[in-house]
């Protein structure tokens, strides 16, 4: 198993509103078997959400690693049965016979993983099965593929044809435009039936975020305090709702409060955790 397979490094997880917003979309492409398009501006959370929608933040080091068994083990199972759902992401320039045989040794996996959750009363072995083994086929419902621009058009062919031969639903997630390239493919665009567009914390959605890492500092927060509210401020100019920028900037702020002794944030303070990061200049 290559790294591919891997999500990215993520903030503690928030359940936003864009989340439950994924969660509706997904679980309609899951249950219609239909392919759904999701895209969004880099940050915003896409795959923070996949990945917890297919509860690949509990199950994949299990399915990387797949030892000995252990006994929360059993937790794993049952995630993976209730979401009956693989996330993959593609490696860069990744030949297509990587992604069949990935995909084959995660289903393969996965669908060990729900068998054995639906076989509860079956006598534990001292060592999890062999991922080629026979088991039940059809118990992953949903293949949400991150990155899905970096599949090349005999990828998304193949993966079109896993679609038609399966009735697996699929999900592709990719930058704004990716519905455009999709539609260069009339055999694949044909049969998307949802499109969801992830969009940036917003209102009092981001204000929520925003106290919720304060507070995980170990600080408090006072709306009546001219000092925080500027401090806010310049937190949502500085990140514009970006998910995955928000949790850069507050890991900056905290070094920079222990560094300086400092238990108040102040625009100062998020100013010069700004000045440590590289933003572009969408932001």
């Amino acid at each position: 198993m290559t790294a591919s397979t891997l999500a990215p490094r993520a903030a503690t997880f928030i359940a936003t509103r864009e989340h439950r917003r994924f969660q509706e979309f997904a679980h309609a492409v899951r249950r219609h078997r239909y392919i759904g398009l999701c895209d969004g501006a880099a940050g915003v959370g896409k795959t923070l959400s996949a990945s917890r929608y297919a509860r690949w933040d509990l199950a994949e080091p299990l399915l990387l690693t797949w030892g000995l068994r252990e006994d929360s083990d059993a937790k794993v199972y049952a995630a993976l049965a209730s979401a009956r759902t693989l996330f993959y992401t593609p490696t860069v320039g990744g030949t297509l016979r990587e992604l069949r045989e990935e995909l084959r040794l995660l289903t393969s996996r996965v669908e060990i993983c729900i068998d054995e959750h639906i076989r509860t009363r079956r006598p534990r072995s001292s060592s999890r099965p062999d991922p080629l083994r026979s088991t039940r086929s059809g118990l992953v419902e949903l293949l949400v593929i991150g990155e899905a621009e970096r599949l090349s058009s005999t990828a998304l062919e193949y993966v079109r044809d896993q679609f038609d031969r399966t009735g697996i639903g699929v999900v592709l997630i990719g930058m704004p435009g990716i519905e455009k390239r999709m539609a260069r493919y009339p055999q694949l665009y044909s049969r998307v039936g949802f499109a969801h567009h992830y969009r940036p914390l917003q209102g009092d959605e981001l204000s929520f975020v925003i106290t919720r890492h304060w507070r995980q500092l170990g600080l408090t927060l006072d709306d009546a305090d001219f000092t925080d509210s500027q401090a806010i401020a310049a937190i949502a100019r500085i990140t514009g709702g970006d998910f995955r920028l928000l949790h850069r900037l507050f890991v900056q702020i905290e070094r920079i409060l222990r560094i300086n002794e400092l238990t108040v944030i102040t625009s100062d303070v998020v100013e010069a955790a700004r000045s440590t990061l590289v933003i572009g200049d969408a932001i």
